[in-house]
C-alpha cells in the first residue's frame, strides 16, 4: 500500500504542579487557544482545548509522524513558558510531571467535546483526583496511589 492512512483520537489531560488552581478565568481562554495552536504547529489538529484552574483537557487527533510524549513534552515546555509570561505572579508556574491519555474512537468525539466544553459545571461537583480516578477506571488503568500525584 504506497500510502499510510489512519485516524487516531486521544483525550488528554494535565494539571498544573501540586494542582495548584492557579489559572484564571480571564487567562483560560487564550491559554486553550495557545494550547491548540501549540498541538496544530506539531502535525495534529486539535478540536477542543478546556479545563478549569487546576488541569487542562485536549481532544487531538494524533498525526501519524509524533508520539504522544513527544506531543505532550513539546505542549507543556511550550506552553509553560508562555504561562510565565502572562504575569509576574505566575513567573514559577510548572504543569506536574505526567498526563493522563485515553484514546477515543471517532463516533465518540462530539461527546468527548462536550465534556470538555462542560469542565466548569463538571467541577462544580467533582475534584480533578475524582475525576482523573474515573478515567482510570473506566480504561480499566491500574496505579498505585502513592505514583498518581506525584
Amino acid at each position: 500500500m504506497p500510502h499510510t492512512l489512519g485516524v487516531i483520537y486521544i483525550h488528554l489531560i494535565f494539571s498544573t504542579k501540586d494542582r495548584v488552581p492557579c489559572l484564571e478565568a480571564s487567562l483560560r481562554p487564550r491559554l486553550f487557544a495557545y494550547l491548540a495552536t501549540l498541538v496544530r504547529d506539531q502535525g495534529c489538529e486539535c478540536p477542543r482545548a478546556g479545563g478549569v484552574a487546576d488541569h487542562v483537557h485536549l481532544a487531538v487527533r494524533l498525526s501519524r509522524t509524533i508520539s504522544v510524549a513527544t506531543l505532550v513534552e513539546d505542549v507543556k515546555v511550550a506552553s509553560s513558558k508562555w504561562i510565565k509570561a502572562q504575569a509576574p505572579e505566575l513567573s514559577n508556574f510548572a504543569w506536574q510531571p505526567g498526563y493522563g491519555v485515553f484514546s477515543v474512537g471517532p463516533s465518540d468525539l462530539k461527546a468527548l467535546l462536550a465534556y470538555i466544553d462542560k469542565q466548569e459545571e463538571h467541577h462544580l461537583r467533582k475534584t480533578f483526583e475524582e475525576e482523573f480516578r474515573m478515567f482510570l477506571a473506566k480504561y480499566d488503568i491500574t496505579f498505585d496511589e502513592q505514583y498518581l500525584w506525584k
